[in-house]
């Protein structure tokens, strides 16, 4: 059975607790609400929210051979993602996250890097790996050993092979620019958020960050503006702001993949970009509203629902 898309890059298990007022002192306990464990990351969250959505996903990253890799493949499995593409990597761990989620929403994590740094895509791989329709590449930033000349060659050989790729990356940087921008050139669909786009670009508002990697080759920028919406614009002049959705914000960890996930389905449903975005949010909508980058999403005609009847602001 083919596949609809790729989803190649960080996949990481989250352990994600709240509400989470303070760390408590010595060896005392303070109690909380709610503990969950999730598959997330630029890739992880997106291959599972995608999956949730309708699409046949093929999962591409690496896992360790610890108990961690043992949750994340079955939850992968579980959701009706195609695993194949996985690696499980011995003598490092599992790349995981510990999520300390405040009342406010924000998120102050502990990482451990593990196996994601050791991930690479073998061209013996690449007939399995490019041939979905859409290539999605998640983490650049996090992805020591794929980041920088390995992700050119493999956008350039997607694109070679009339791929729609979508890129979003991860805890970036002044520095990080020096990964992404060889890599522009061969990206349909450019999906940062708003900081992201400035730390990189040194650009102040919305339309001279979009502006800056159009000017570098992206063909397209959706850029996400949290709150206040999400900015779209594309080399062939077409540009517009919208609002984000009203939702009561439980956790927004997720909210990024989330949004990726929902704007390359709308891609492969063929939505224009109006619709496409407003699709894309609403799927970020979703998962803020529960604990996790898995939550809220249920299915595509769902969040198709949510879209239609969500308020936004005036």
């Amino acid at each position: 059975m083919s596949n609809d898309v790729s989803v190649i890059g960080l996949y990481i298990l989250d352990v994600l607790g709240r509400p989470v007022e303070r760390i408590p002192e010595r060896g005392n306990v303070e109690f909380i609400d709610e503990i969950r464990l999730t598959v997330a990351g630029t890739a992880g969250g997106t291959v599972v929210d995608l999956a949730k959505l309708g699409l046949k996903a093929l999962a591409v990253g690496a896992v360790g051979e610890d108990e961690k890799a043992d949750f994340v493949i079955d939850r992968l499995e579980r959701h009706g993602v195609d695993a194949s593409g996985m690696q499980r990597l011995s003598g490092v761990p599992t790349s995981a996250t510990i999520l300390n989620v405040r009342p406010n929403g924000e998120r102050p994590a502990l990482h451990v890097r593990g196996a994601s740094d050791h991930f690479d895509v073998a061209r013996e791989d690449w007939d399995r790996v490019l041939a979905p329709p859409i290539v999605h590449l998640g983490g650049t930033g996090l992805l020591r050993r794929m980041d920088g000349e390995p992700s050119r060659v493999l956008l350039e050989e997607a694109k070679r092979r009339g791929r729609t790729t979508t890129f979003d990356l991860i805890a970036a940087n002044e520095e990080t620019i020096a990964l992404v921008e060889p890599l522009l050139p061969f990206i349909d669909y450019f999906m940062p958020s708003i900081e992201e786009a400035r730390i990189m670009s040194g650009c102040d508002t919305v339309e001279d960050c979009a502006k800056f990697y159009l000017d570098r080759g992206v063909a397209t920028c959706v850029l996400t503006l949290g709150g206040e919406g999400a900015y779209y614009a594309g080399r062939d002049g077409t540009a517009f702001r919208r609002p984000a959705y009203r939702v009561e914000v439980v956790d927004t960890t997720g909210c990024g993949d989330a949004f990726d996930a929902g704007f390359i389905a709308a891609l492969h449903h063929g939505m224009d970009p109006e619709t496409a975005v407003g699709f894309a949010q609403a799927a970020a909508g979703l998962v803020a509203t529960g604990l996790g980058s898995d939550a809220g999403i249920r299915s595509f005609e769902h969040t198709l629902d949510c879209m239609s009847t969500w308020p936004r602001p005036a």
